[in-house]
């Protein structure tokens, strides 16, 4: 073991998460941290290209989706984007879903393919005529409706048989039609790679991610990864988002950063501390304030609706942020 001290942790874990300006490119930054973890809210934008832009600057959001659906070197898969170097990982956890009855949601899944044996035969024939697809031309009057609405899905037993299948990775997400999905075949659309087994792919993606965090904490101290050496962080300033892997674990952030962070975009207008979808200032390994841009696509407007700790150069940030939006104002 490696025991640093908290200010050596501060260094290595902005490092490590290619905050201190060292990131180069999309490809070999989805790389060093491992995944992007996607989410439909866009307040300024969707997390998956926030966390880039954080570590890039501003950058080509097509190059992205060329990478994804075009050169395949990136691919989708549980909500997250993953370099296709993880593909055997990712495969062996979706064969312990395929397995796994151990929680009521897979048992329930499970079920699910049993009573709708003929609808499965119908996607899957489908998908294989015509895919890639999206959801809504699987609608068809043999699809079966609930008895009772899903909680997540309500009635869409199309998008809930296709997240299953997805999940086991019988189908894979192909392409994209805006926010819409296109779904085909998993073995048409993956390339063939080794088999591994859950239990190593398991220890390697703990490895990856205690890389991709750079230190973690133990009972002797902040433990450094062997991989990620200390050095002095750039006097850099970005914005993370909140589904940033530097303070995603909320506790962890706090222990490192002495910074207390929740995002309160489900919390009653009247109940925030802050704001209904804040960003934290990162200002070379130190997160010193926190700050509510909101980015209008109709005016092409960048507003600041809110502002707390030290923002003395948050401009900086909303600067290189309205450019790689294309804001057209500022507010």
């Amino acid at each position: 073991m490696r025991i640093v001290t908290p200010d050596e942790a501060r260094r290595i874990a902005v490092r490590a998460q290619s905050l201190d300006g060292s990131a180069t490119t999309i490809l070999d930054t989805v790389r060093q941290l491992g995944f992007l973890q996607i989410d439909p809210i866009s307040t300024v934008a969707p997390p998956q290209q926030l966390v880039l832009w954080s570590r890039l600057g501003p950058y080509d959001v097509a190059e992205l989706d060329r990478l994804l659906w075009v050169e395949k070197k990136l691919f989708e898969w549980n909500a997250y984007i993953w370099p296709i170097e993880s593909l055997p990982l990712v495969q062996a956890r979706m064969r312990r879903r395929r397995r796994s009855r151990h929680y009521a949601h897979e048992r329930w899944s499970h079920e699910f393919l049993q009573r709708n044996v003929r609808f499965k035969r119908y996607v899957l024939r489908e998908l294989d005529r015509n895919g890639p697809m999206p959801s809504r031309e699987l609608e068809h009057e043999s699809v079966p409706r609930p008895d009772e609405p899903h909680r997540w899905w309500g009635s869409r037993e199309v998008t809930l048989m296709l997240e299953i299948l997805h999940a086991y990775g019988v189908v894979a997400v192909a392409g994209r039609q805006g926010k819409q999905r296109l779904w085909d075949l998993a073995e048409r659309w993956f390339p063939p790679v080794e088999t591994m087994s859950v239990r190593e792919a398991d220890r390697v993606l703990t490895e990856q991610r205690f890389r991709a965090l750079g230190v973690r904490l133990t009972k002797a101290g902040w433990e450094a990864h062997p991989a990620v050496r200390s050095v002095e962080v750039p006097d850099r300033v970005t914005l993370l988002s909140p589904f940033d892997r530097l303070i995603h674990d909320r506790d962890r952030a706090r222990a490192l950063f002495d910074f207390h962070y929740r995002l309160e975009m489900y919390v009653p207008a009247a109940k925030r501390e802050y704001g209904y979808y804040v960003l934290p200032i990162l200002v070379g390994d130190r997160l010193v304030g926190r700050i509510e841009p909101r980015f209008d696509r109709k005016t092409k407007t960048l507003a600041v609706l809110g502002a707390w700790g030290d923002t003395s150069r948050a401009d900086e940030a909303l600067q290189s942020l309205a450019t790689w939006l294309g804001a057209q104002a500022r507010q």
